[in-house]
């Protein structure tokens, strides 16, 4: 029988917690500056003037003596290390919910799971990341081409910001950012084991990536390097996602971000 406000077993219960938040405040730490080294490496070897007066990405460029498999897999290990910075705030409390529904259990073993979870979870978005390239690829290919479709760029940017400040007021959203966090429910319980933690985490990395598409759209729009859109963007899903107020907080950033849409539009137009 266990006394309640026992010193001893609070400081059972709290070592656990201390050991997994360290842990991510690590991960979180090293993944940050691996992201902030690559993107001054990107920013250091210049963007390419477009037609229209912006310029694109060489993250959507193979460098000279680099293959094109070797190009894919840069961004791709680029794109998961930025993931990781940028959604692990926001997942830490719901790794911790699992951690919970699962109850008692080796601590060891626990740990293991909820890493599981965590693969599972950055794997959908390595998928989307993988179905990002091959697009920004043929687009920035077509972009060089055709210089009038360059020049629309700027105005298509702008709609897609437009979009995605809209799609903030769906249900759509409101349903996958409940789930979000919400996941696990409370009172659920879960068995410990590898192939539950696994499809929990996917579970939860698409729920995350139908939250965050509109987000993720404008960060491929305007950069995917670009470190001020990644603090812009972690900023705003962390805070959804961990403020009791979190569909009014969207609903915020979606005003916030249909303003700026209009304003890329208009500017793009020449009205502003």
């Amino acid at each position: 029988m266990v006394v309640t406000g026992d010193p001893t077993h609070m400081c059972s219960e709290r070592a656990p917690q201390k050991a997994f938040l360290g842990i991510s405040a690590l991960l979180f730490a090293a993944s940050a500056v691996v992201t902030i080294v690559r993107c001054a490496s990107m920013s250091a070897m210049g963007e390419m003037p477009m037609s229209g007066g912006w310029t694109m990405s060489m993250a959507w460029m193979r460098m000279p003596g680099q293959t094109w498999p070797g190009t894919a897999a840069s961004f791709l290990g680029s794109w998961a290390v930025m993931m990781v910075a940028m959604m692990l705030p926001s997942l830490v409390p719901m790794l911790w919910r699992y951690r919970q529904a699962v109850g008692w259990t080796d601590e060891t073993r626990l740990g293991r799971l909820t890493a599981l979870v965590g693969v599972g979870y950055f794997f959908v978005w390595a998928v989307f990341g993988m179905a990002a390239f091959p697009l920004g690829v043929a687009l920035a290919a077509v972009e060089m081409q055709l210089p009038a479709l360059a020049r629309a760029v700027p105005i298509a940017v702008g709609a897609v910001v437009l979009i995605a400040g809209a799609l903030q007021f769906t249900r759509w959203k409101a349903y996958h950012l409940a789930c979000c966090r919400e996941a696990p429910g409370r009172g659920r319980v879960l068995p410990a084991n590898a192939s539950t933690a696994w499809r929990h985490g996917l579970r939860l990395g698409l729920h995350c990536s139908y939250c965050c598409a509109g987000l993720m759209a404008i960060l491929l729009g305007l950069g995917v390097m670009d470190l001020r859109a990644m603090a812009v963007m972690t900023a705003a899903i962390t805070v959804e996602r961990l403020t009791p107020a979190g569909e009014c907080v969207a609903r915020f950033t979606g005003a916030v971000v249909v303003g700026a849409g209009l304003i890329l539009i208009a500017r793009a137009a020449g009205l502003g």
